[in-house]
């Protein structure tokens, strides 16, 4: 029951961060147009929730987020009758990095055939529903401030913080990217088989694809910032609510435990460990 009632809570923030951020904002169907959106999000992943726990299978999360993010930004588009050029790209930003990380994701879980993150969880109706609202909550707050600059669809770009922004999602998504294909290549290799990777940019540092990441919803904030008024400034969370869960709650504290776990007694590991940063290049 506490699990439950933590899923409808984690929606019930989402409403009012939607509700704060549709201040100023078009109405979608007569409702709050952020607020409308945050709601669709926990829709698709209740509703994908279902047959993923009556199958006891974790493969289709990452992929729910994927579409949740497609389906979010497809109604914040064809909400607007002509959508500018600012909002046009930050809407083909989100489509590429959704649909990028999701496919990866996806190949990747059905090639290892389980996510460790899982294993004993997806038996569980209310603690699998809750991994499902968090990841609704996490889709809809690393998008929110690019959905209400959509929303509002300002005619004129933000100048300088449009181009900085957007240099640094950029530089985020080729960390992220690279970071990715360098250690999908590293566990295709079969010499490297129980092996940790400590080559490429996993050489500066232990994380880089969390960096990347970090540094994606920071461009978009960067970009969104002189467009958003008044309450829609909560809507900044959202690089401060994936650093948060990305660094504290399932991203890189799980990932260190782990390592630990298996390569804690190697000398080169805790070599590694000793010399590369945790997520900042050249900064310990």
């Amino acid at each position: 029951m506490i699990n439950i009632l933590l899923s409808f809570g984690l929606f019930a923030i989402a409403l009012l961060i939607g509700f704060a951020g549709s201040q100023g904002g078009p109405n979608i169907f007569g409702y709050p147009g952020l607020m409308l959106i945050a709601s669709v999000g926990f829709f698709i992943h209740w509703l994908i929730f279902i047959p993923s726990y009556l199958l006891k299978t974790e493969k289709y999360y990452d992929i729910t987020g994927t579409i949740a993010y497609m389906a979010m930004t497809g109604i914040a588009v064809f909400s607007a009758n002509e959508l500018h050029l600012q909002s046009q790209v930050v809407a083909v930003l989100i489509t590429i990095w959704a649909l990028r990380l999701g496919l990866f994701l996806l190949v990747r879980v059905f090639q290892v055939g389980e996510d460790k993150r899982f294993h004993g969880v997806k038996t569980s109706f209310s603690r699998f529903f809750v991994w499902f609202s968090m990841s609704s909550l996490w889709v809809f707050l690393t998008t929110a401030n690019a959905l209400t600059l959509i929303l509002d669809n300002n005619p004129h770009p933000g100048g300088g913080y449009f181009f900085s922004g957007l240099a640094i999602w950029l530089i985020g998504f080729a960390l992220e990217v690279t970071a990715d294909e360098q250690k999908r290549r590293f566990r295709k290799n079969p010499r490297n088989k129980g092996q940790f990777i400590n080559s490429g940019l996993w050489s500066i540092s232990r994380h880089p694809n969390y960096l990347g990441e970090i540094l994606i919803w920071v461009g978009m904030a960067v970009i969104s910032f002189p467009v958003l008024t008044g309450w829609q400034y909560i809507t900044l969370i959202s690089p401060l609510f994936v650093f948060l869960l990305l660094t504290r709650v399932s991203g890189i504290n799980l990932l260190e435990a782990s390592s630990d776990k298996k390569w804690g007694d190697l000398k080169s590991y805790q070599e590694y460990k000793e010399k590369t940063p945790v997520l900042i290049p050249f900064i310990k």
